[in-house]
């Protein structure tokens, strides 16, 4: 009975708590709630994403089937008409309206006869490649209209795990598609994707087709450019990677003026600190990139480097790892100065060089 009561009494004093909150709840319940911002952002943005077709011509040689003997005896291989073709799907961002010119990635165009680009509006024009770069997968291309929308461009430094992100691109051929989600990681490396690899990692969903497309964030400005996925058989589990729009940029000036990348390097050889090279060396420094050997007569070596300096930072902007420091020296121009903030027996300094024209401009390794 007593137990009874209790409740009795308990129920009362929550209902007498609850109401004196009445007011306060109903006034919060009347409160306007804002619109989403996603559909008038997404109406100036989508139309500056494109659909990218290419066709890539190959020999009746080059078919997989005619190194089996069996084939070989059945058709003539001098026969042209037995020439083939592959059909690729990707996407595209417009980043200048007035010059036509569209960016997406290498492996999109790469060795194409003929590509197409489709606008938004079902409009098609050839396009032509002005440069491509493998070894960072950003493609340039140009279509001839008057008529295009541009994509506003970003700032990918000021990036941060948990910003909202939306991707934009043709998926499987289904035409423009957007997905959002947020940024998972930045600085994402050592994929074995590309040759220099600073990935924006994001769970948006990205998946075939929406290579080349843009990754944009709430104020519709482009702040990478999808490239890959990583699951099973190729499909999207919720971990996709853009390139960061302003090492996407440094890429687009240099093809715009040169046609191709103009890359250089110093002269040393990089890694990371780690728990082996601290003891070497006697290192406390736990983030930086160490320099494990300078090419005889390279800028670096009449620079005064040495092996064993940790790079700590480079014309002003921290380096916590060697692939940091390389993707910083890949993406400047021969001829650029180059601050490289050094720790050196525990003493910092200041080394001032420049980026030297390299004979393989193609090839990577260890050397930068």
């Amino acid at each position: 009975m007593k137990k009874q009561i209790f409740m009795y009494f308990l129920a009362i004093a929550l209902i007498m708590a609850i109401s004196t909150k009445l007011p306060a709840l109903n006034a919060w319940a009347q409160l306007p709630i804002p619109n989403n911002p996603l559909p008038e952002m997404l109406k100036r943005v989508i139309p500056a994403v494109v659909n990218i077709s290419t066709r890539i011509r190959l020999t009746h040689k080059e078919n997989p089937l005619f190194k089996d003997p069996f084939y070989r005896e059945l058709f003539d291989m001098s026969d042209k008409s037995l020439e083939w073709e592959i059909q690729n799907l990707g996407s595209g961002v417009v980043i200048d309206a007035s010059k036509g010119y569209v960016i997406t990635n290498h492996h999109v165009i790469d060795k194409a006869d003929q590509i197409t680009v489709t606008l938004q509006d079902n409009r098609s024009y050839d396009a032509t490649v002005i440069g491509s770069d493998p070894n960072t997968e950003i493609a340039l291309i140009k279509i001839k209209t008057g008529k295009l929308v541009e994509l506003p461009k970003g700032n990918s430094d000021t990036l941060q795990v948990g910003d909202i992100v939306v991707a934009i691109g043709s998926p499987f051929g289904l035409g423009q598609t957007v997905t959002s989600g947020i940024i998972s990681a930045l600085g994402r490396s050592s994929l074995g994707i590309e040759g220099y690899e600073d990935f924006i990692q994001t769970d948006a969903s990205i998946n075939p087709g929406n290579s080349g497309g843009a990754l944009v964030n709430l104020q519709g400005e482009l702040i990478g450019i999808n490239t890959a996925i990583v699951g099973p058989n190729g499909s999207n589990v919720g971990i996709g990677f853009a390139i960061p729009i302003n090492m996407a940029n440094h890429v687009v000036k240099q093809i715009i003026q040169y046609g191709n990348i103009q890359r250089g390097q110093i002269g040393i050889q990089i890694q990371n600190i780690t728990p082996d090279l601290a003891r070497t060396f006697n290192i406390k420094q736990q983030q930086g990139a160490i320099i494990s050997g300078v090419i005889p007569g390279s800028p670096a070596d009449k620079a005064g480097l040495k092996k064993g300096d940790i790079v700590i930072a480079m014309n002003g902007q921290p380096i916590d790892t060697s692939t940091r420091l390389s993707n910083s020296i890949a993406l400047m121009r021969v001829g650029d100065k180059v601050d490289l903030h050094i720790s050196r027996d525990g003493q910092e300094k200041t080394i001032k060089t420049r980026i030297a024209k390299t004979d393989n401009n193609a090839e990577l390794g260890n050397q930068y």
